[in-house]
């Protein structure tokens, strides 16, 4: 029993370490509705295509595994407060299953959700995909990640490469989607 509050106690003194030498990034977003801190995965891309168009690709989850190569499937009820099964798996990488709760669903403009690793506080994960409209018939598409959590500095090299890369895979299949029916 000793021997365990001894490596909680360094988890969690390296942890503050990390936090309070770790580099600020002040993202160009709004902060996390839940997660207001921690880190953050970011990706964006521009899409010829209605918001209309992209929010139906993005909410079709049944034909995730014949395009999406991040989250491979997704099911449950698209509604705030619903809980969703996600099996992600970034390219190369060990998949997950998660039960996310969808904290908001706006059609066409936001989609966010937050999952945990077990208890919170432990690797929780707001994450939001957001559509803007740029006026000229495109829009700015949106998906980005707060994290937080006691495990966040032994992920940090997932979430740098893997998580990123799947995020941008993801945002480029869904362009290439999106168009295609345009």
């Amino acid at each position: 029993m000793q021997t365990q509050k001894i490596i909680i106690a360094a988890l969690l003194q390296a942890t503050q370490s990390f936090a309070q030498h770790a580099p600020t990034v002040k993202p160009q977003i709004a902060p996390g509705e839940v997660i207001k801190k921690g880190k953050l995965v970011y990706s964006e891309i521009n899409i010829n295509a209605s918001a209309e168009k992209v929010w139906s690709v993005l909410t079709n989850f049944q034909d995730y595994p014949t395009w999406n190569p991040f989250i491979r499937s997704i099911s449950g009820p698209l509604v705030k407060g619903g809980h969703l099964t996600a099996f992600l798996q970034p390219e190369g990488e060990k998949g997950m299953t998660f039960k996310p709760l969808v904290l908001q669903c706006m059609p066409q403009k936001e989609l966010r959700w937050i999952g945990k690793l077990g208890i919170s506080h432990i690797f929780d994960g707001e994450h939001t995909f957001n559509i803007t409209e740029n006026g000229n018939g495109t829009v700015t598409f949106r998906q980005y990640e707060h994290f937080r959590g006691i495990l966040i500095p032994f992920f940090k090299k997932m979430l740098d490469k893997g998580t990123l890369q799947g995020f941008n895979n993801m945002n480029e299949k869904l362009k290439e989607r999106a168009e295609k029916k345009n």
